[in-house]
């Protein structure tokens, strides 16, 4: 069988640790109070052809991502540093909008969904639309 038409989609995982509390939970919410999780982000980049040597973006290209969370996240209290609540939905899509206009111009393939997870077994994802 011989595929002719596809995409191609690679993922990286990085890894922050930062503290945060929820509002608006009833009272006694654990999330509630103030507390750190080991944050671990996966960006999932797609395109429908590779670029020599076969890549749809080299790795190394995505190195912006780990910077970003290195000086803007980790070891910080999300709730000082986010535009919004910092639930895990909320920082996949500001992941994912700070990538799309920072990251995305400087590489081949396009931004497809943003996963996080605070624990090893939860996680949330915000995928790109585009028109």
């Amino acid at each position: 069988m011989n595929v002719s038409t596809g995409r191609y989609r690679i993922g990286k995982s990085f890894a922050f640790d930062a503290a945060h509390r929820l509002a608006g939970l009833p009272e006694g919410h654990k999330c509630g109070r103030l507390h750190g999780h080991t944050y671990t982000v996966e960006i999932v980049v797609t395109a429908c052809g590779v670029t020599a040597p076969g890549f749809v973006t080299d790795f190394g290209n995505l190195a912006p991502v780990k910077k970003y969370l290195d000086e803007h996240l980790d070891h910080r209290s999300l709730n000082d540093v986010l535009p919004c609540e910092p639930t895990s939905e909320n920082l996949a899509r500001f992941l994912a909008e700070w990538f799309v206009e920072a990251v995305e111009p400087t590489i081949d393939g396009r931004l497809e969904k943003v996963r996080v997870s605070e624990t090893p077994s939860s996680w949330a994802e915000f995928e790109v639309t585009r028109p």
